[in-house]
């Protein structure tokens, strides 16, 4: 009686384990039948030409992918492998071409920065994905700034810590409409930059990209299952410098409308 009771506990107590290791391994987007107590809008991008939007899931970035903005930060690009961070994605604030946006100045820095940098929209994921297909998996293309409190990412780097204080803010993902690469191609040589007050302060080509884009998908789907409505903001040119209030940043990328955006 003792034996079949103890194997009566053991078989519940395995079966119960296996459901909440179940339990753990289900996906967070699983949808349930439980009311939610409040509601948490979701983020979308214009799609350029249509009627339709961009939902954002997750914003990938890629560090120092020009070899200049690698020195300028003191990296050595002929050694460094790619590496990524995330922003949130209620980071994101849309500008529509061809009106000046206004762009809050953040809290607890006094050396805010611009980086401009092509943005690519993702819409079929995978992991693994190989460089030979990874344009497959875009949907299309905008022109953005990672935007950067400098003082707190240099800060905390500087202390070992994580520096996503820095990168990780409320507005620090500015971007135009998505542009579908049956409209635009995949663009890959032409130029980029951003001028303050109408002065140029970063003119680069995409050529001069450490890691493609391709690459960049290849690398960052063996950390990462990407999904469509991913976002990877894929590098910015050297001259990274700051802003103020009243300063109006103009970004440019060959192919895509220019953006403008004043600091308030």
């Amino acid at each position: 009686m003792q034996e079949t009771t103890r194997r009566h506990v053991l078989a519940t107590s395995a079966a119960l384990a296996g459901g909440a290791l179940a339990g753990c391994a289900s996906s967070a987007t699983t949808t349930s039948s439980g009311k939610q107590p409040f509601d948490v809008p979701g983020v979308t991008v214009p799609i350029a030409g249509s009627d339709q939007v961009f939902p954002v899931r997750r914003i990938y970035c890629i560090g120092r992918n020009f070899a200049a903005h690698a020195r300028e930060m003191g990296s050595d690009p002929t050694r460094e492998p790619p590496f990524f961070f995330q922003k949130p994605t209620d980071a994101v604030q849309v500008v529509t071409p061809g009106v000046v946006a206004d762009h809050p100045y953040p809290t607890l820095t006094k050396n805010y920065h611009y980086e401009v940098e092509l943005v690519v929209a993702i819409s079929q994921g995978g992991k693994d994905i190989p460089v030979e297909s990874a344009l497959a998996h875009v949907y299309g293309y905008s022109l953005g700034l990672d935007m950067t409190r400098r003082d707190l990412q240099r800060g905390m780097g500087d202390q070992k810590k994580p520096w996503e204080i820095g990168k990780s803010f409320d507005h620090s993902a500015v971007l135009g409409p998505i542009h579908p690469v049956a409209a635009v191609g995949h663009p890959s040589e032409g130029a980029i930059w951003l001028k303050l007050n109408g002065v140029t302060k970063q003119d680069a080509t995409l050529k001069h990209m450490i890691w493609s884009v391709p690459e960049q998908i290849s690398r960052l789907s063996q950390a990462f299952e990407l999904k469509p409505g991913d976002l990877i903001y894929a590098g910015t040119p050297e001259n990274v410098g700051p802003v103020v209030r009243g300063d109006v940043m103009q970004i440019h990328i060959d192919g895509l409308p220019d953006l403008s955006v004043r600091v308030v």
